[in-house]
């Protein structure tokens, strides 16, 4: 017989909200599978490799805004965890992770499957727990039940993140043939969430202090799309006159006014042109940038003062400039904050003069340049469907769209994992959103990140709307693009680690329609049919040459330092 306690965690889970569990098969597991996959609330996934579970619960939990739970068996299988929990830990993503163990009396005592699981994530969890072995007490009842509310609530608080509850447990693991699982009368813990509003003390006491800058710049960090900040920033900015930026991976591109192409901006030699865009004040909110110019720009640059604007956790200095920290929402700050001040008109015209120049750039040479994976990433992203999700591999794929960004009236919401940035769950991610989007889910990847996470498409549940559009030069391209390993003679075997795979086995293993292309006029071709709602899950294979690509990119760089932007 499965203890109520451990039965009781699905209906402790199903009461506060929780609707999708990712499950990796297991023995010692078996009383958590079998609790939630009986749960007439729950829907459970199973997804054999607890690497790819893990990130297709990352993007589940992404898309829904809810804990997403993860089930494993001990050992091994929760480290396989620990990519996509450090990922979740600085992305801000909710996760509850259910890690089966032994009993502490059976741990170090060479038993099989067993390993030391207590505070396994180490620093990149936001709270463990260990789960009760022994309720002979009613207090262990209580305790257990208090644990599991205090878990999702703590994952579910700002910041958002993991939690681990270590569950030991004893044999047996499974009820009897025909046994009926109840769940029974549990303790809940609701816990209402703050709306971290600016007091109207602290809004008149800003007001008065940004009257003192003249030029205010706003960059939005990553951050899922949100439609209350998106309003009250282009408030903000309409009334103040203020210049807003923000890479692709911040969801800021859907304001008309947001600035775009920053990457090819502060490419700019010209120091006289870019000291006229630097601010007196900036405003920042949200995680990680992805353009390196616009980071350094900033760093040589500096504002007289720069606040952040965060509700609480720890908050970093990326530009060694930070002056205040004002603890609220963002929205809440910039809706107070409209009409507080006027920015400069010659501040405000350089940055648009410098927008239409590099859009104008980037629309001419990505027309114009020979057949190589930025003119190419242009044709994808114009073509993406409206409304519908994108997310980006790292490695070039995320700094090829970055440079080439997105329309507002397009309306896509874009993906990455920035937390960490790493090419292990790309692929998964993105399964994990598919699952639980209506619109096409599209995942611009490289070859390196798409056959490292092909585990991600090893389950029953592909999803339909699933595109994934692959860049394969063969080879770890980004080594050739950046200096310090380009210039080497070990970039070959080294660092490129050149390979021959294509995708087309693993779409025929995965059931996945599949398209190659090697020319341009192919990819135009392909790409509509392919983005067609009823075209089902897909892979476009997109082969390039990683020596054309760095050549064609650093003729694109030479002609960016010279660009006349004012």
């Amino acid at each position: 017989m499965i203890l109520a306690p451990v039965v009781n965690i699905a209906e402790i889970c199903a009461r506060k909200g929780v609707e999708q569990v990712v499950v990796s098969p297991g023995s010692r597991c078996a009383p958590l599978t079998i609790a939630f996959a009986r749960h007439p609330r729950i829907k459970v996934h199973t997804v054999s490799d607890e690497r790819a579970a893990a990130f297709i619960a990352l993007g589940i939990a992404l898309t829904t805004g809810k804990p997403t739970v993860l089930v494993c068996t001990s050992g091994t299988a929760a480290l396989n965890y620990a990519p996509a929990v450090a990922e979740a830990y600085f992305q801000q993503v909710p996760l509850l992770i259910l890690s089966a163990d032994r009993p502490p009396e059976w741990i170090d005592q060479l038993d099989g499957q067993t390993i030391r699981q207590q505070h396994i994530y180490g620093n990149h969890i936001k709270h463990s727990y260990t789960f009760p072995a022994d309720f002979s007490h009613p207090d262990a009842v209580w305790h257990s039940e208090r644990m599991v509310s205090e878990a999702l609530n703590e994952a579910a608080s700002f910041p958002a993140g993991p939690v681990h509850i270590n569950v030991p447990l004893r044999e047996p693991f499974y009820p009897a043939p025909g046994e009926e699982l109840t769940y029974g009368k549990v303790k809940v813990i609701e816990e209402e969430a703050p709306t971290y509003a600016l007091s109207e003390g602290q809004a008149l006491k800003l007001q008065q202090e940004i009257l003192k800058y003249r030029k205010v710049l706003v960059l939005a960090g990553h951050a899922q799309r949100h439609e209350a900040l998106l309003k009250s920033i282009g408030s903000f900015a309409d009334t103040t006159g203020a210049v807003i930026v923000g890479d692709i991976i911040s969801n800021i591109h859907t304001l008309p006014k947001a600035v775009r192409h920053q990457d090819v901006i502060f490419a700019n030699a010209d120091l006289e042109q870019l000291a006229r865009l630097q601010p007196d004040l900036l405003i920042t909110c949200g995680k990680s940038t992805i353009s390196k110019a616009l980071k350094l720009y900033l760093r040589k640059y500096k504002p007289k003062a720069h606040w952040h604007l965060q509700p609480a956790g720890q908050v970093a200095d990326t530009f060694q400039s930070l002056t205040k920290i004002v603890r609220c929402a963002p929205h809440s700050f910039f809706t107070a904050m409209a009409g507080s001040t006027r920015s400069d008109n010659d501040f405000a015209s350089a940055w648009t003069a410098a927008t239409k120049a590099a859009s104008v750039f980037l629309q001419k040479y990505t027309s114009e340049a020979p057949y190589s994976e930025l003119p190419i990433v242009a044709r994808v992203l114009q073509q993406l469907p409206r409304q519908s999700s994108l997310h980006l591999a790292n490695s070039m794929s995320v700094r090829y769209a970055n440079i080439t960004g997105l329309q507002p009236r397009q309306q896509v919401e874009v993906y990455a994992n920035r937390g960490t940035s790493g090419i292990d769950g790309s692929t998964s991610t993105a399964v994990g959103c598919a699952l639980t989007s209506p619109g096409i889910t599209t995942l611009l990847t490289g070859d390196l990140a798409f056959f490292y996470d092909r585990n991600g498409l090893w389950h029953n549940y592909l999803p339909q709307n699933l595109r994934i559009v692959l860049l394969n030069n063969h080879a770890g391209g980004i080594f050739r693009l950046l200096d310090g390993p380009r210039q080497q003679p070990e970039l070959a075997p080294y660092f490129e680690t050149h390979q021959a795979l294509n995708a087309e086995n693993t779409a025929r293993d995965f059931g996945m329609a599949y398209t190659s292309v090697q020319l341009m006029e192919e990819l135009e071709a392909a790409l509509p049919g392919f983005f067609a709602a009823e075209a089902g899950a897909g892979i476009l294979e997109i082969f390039t040459d990683s020596t054309a690509n760095a050549e064609a990119f650093e003729k694109y760089r030479q002609a960016v330092r010279g660009l006349k932007l004012l």
